[in-house]
């Protein structure tokens, strides 16, 4: 019987994630003097914005990691979902520091049982905002996605821009730079203040795993296939008869609705939005970089790098805590960055594939028919035959 050997590249990723995990308990751990309970609250709330951010990458892959659509603009349709669930769920504006559009939170409680003025307009914002983002991603795709790759990430980087603008200058809108405050959160009446960041972790959690199954189940269909097979050879598949245009947009589409629905989990997460929080480094370099680094085609390893990346960030910020020299501490926020670009050149160069490559797969259907396939027994014909083939 074959003794099976690991590859030493297939310990890069575990020993990562494990050094990352490590060093995101040793430090609060030590900054708190071995309080125990604040390491857990500042593990759980950095799992939810890992939980968040996951989809967002996720959402990433669908365009770019399986159909090759160069989408430079995620910013625009995570401000898209945000403002979106926000405007859905809160009350109708009131103040005179405080002017938006929408406010039906009152009125989605349609339901008079199971309490679903904690959860119906939260449901409702979400699906608004998946809708919203879907649909200006539908729009944009008709004429965008006929540009090259350099161009099509001009094009939306730059329309992600627009809406930003609009966001800032347009008060009536979404309250301009003063933002929106008091976004209610999902559940959020149900339990008390000090155990709500659990609840949180799980919803977050929750609608990251419906996410990457979902987008599994999706990729490893006929369509995903199809998709997988636009991104090697664009000709190739049209001369097999697939319509490539109607393919990249339904990803395009799909993943603009996912990206929507994390704005939306953000919104509730946050509480709160600013136009300051949807800068492109933040709302759409990260999440690259968060893919490159965990592996493009690949939901785990988006998943993965959304961890490893985040992780980073943190403990970078954490050694801001330690009394470091005044070179290092005032330039800190500098050196983040260039040693964050340096890791992602490092990778490109020596991992281009990310932590966690993407795995050759055919279908489920073909899986799960190798699976139920009897082994033939040693010295069988049919193993005799199979092996002169």
């Amino acid at each position: 019987m074959p003794r099976f050997r690991a590859k030493p590249s297939s310990f890069i990723a575990p020993a990562t994630v494990a050094l990352v995990t490590a060093l995101l308990i040793a430090i609060p751990f030590e900054r708190s003097n071995g309080d125990t309970s604040g390491v857990i609250s500042f593990l759980v709330s950095f799992l939810t914005f890992v939980a968040i951010y996951a989809i967002f990458t996720l959402g990433l892959n669908v365009q770019w990691g399986y159909s090759g659509v160069f989408n430079f603009g995620v910013l625009g349709f995570f401000m898209l979902g945000a403002y979106t669930a926000a405007i859905v769920t809160k009350e109708p504006a009131s103040g005179s520091f405080t002017d938006y559009i929408g406010g039906f939170g009152g009125d989605l409680n349609l339901l008079p049982w199971l309490s679903s003025e904690q959860w119906l307009p939260h449901l409702v914002g979400l699906a608004a905002a998946a809708g919203v983002a879907g649909l200006v991603a539908l729009l944009l795709s008709v004429t965008a996605l006929r540009l090259r790759d350099d161009y099509l990430a001009i094009a939306t980087i730059g329309v992600a821009e627009v809406l930003r603008r609009v966001v800032i200058e347009e008060t009536w809108l979404v309250n301009g730079t003063r933002g929106l405050t008091g976004i209610p959160r999902p559940l959020g009446g149900l339990v008390g203040s000090t155990d709500y960041k659990y609840l949180l972790l799980a919803i977050c959690g929750g609608f990251l795993v419906l996410t990457y199954f979902l987008i599994e189940r999706a990729i490893r269909s006929p369509w995903g296939r199809v998709l997988m097979a636009l991104r090697e050879d664009e000709m190739a598949t049209e001369a097999s008869g697939k319509n490539v245009f109607a393919f990249k947009m339904q990803s395009f589409v799909m993943g603009a609705a996912i990206m929507g629905a994390g704005g939306a989990i953000y919104a509730y997460a946050s509480s709160s939005l600013t136009p300051e929080v949807f800068t492109h480094f933040f709302a759409t370099f990260l999440f690259w970089a968060m893919l490159i680094l965990g592996g493009s085609g690949n939901n785990r390893g988006a998943i993965v790098g959304a961890y490893v990346l985040w992780g980073f960030w943190t403990i970078t910020l954490q050694f801001q805590s330690y009394d470091l020299p005044d070179l290092l501490q005032t330039r800190m926020p500098y050196i983040r960055e260039l040693v964050l670009g340096g890791l992602i050149v490092a990778v490109l160069l020596l991992r281009p594939a990310g932590l966690l490559p993407q795995r050759r797969q055919v279908s489920i259907w073909v899986e799960r028919q190798l699976r139920r396939r009897p082994a033939a027994p040693a010295g069988s014909p049919t193993e005799g035959a199979s092996s002169n083939r």
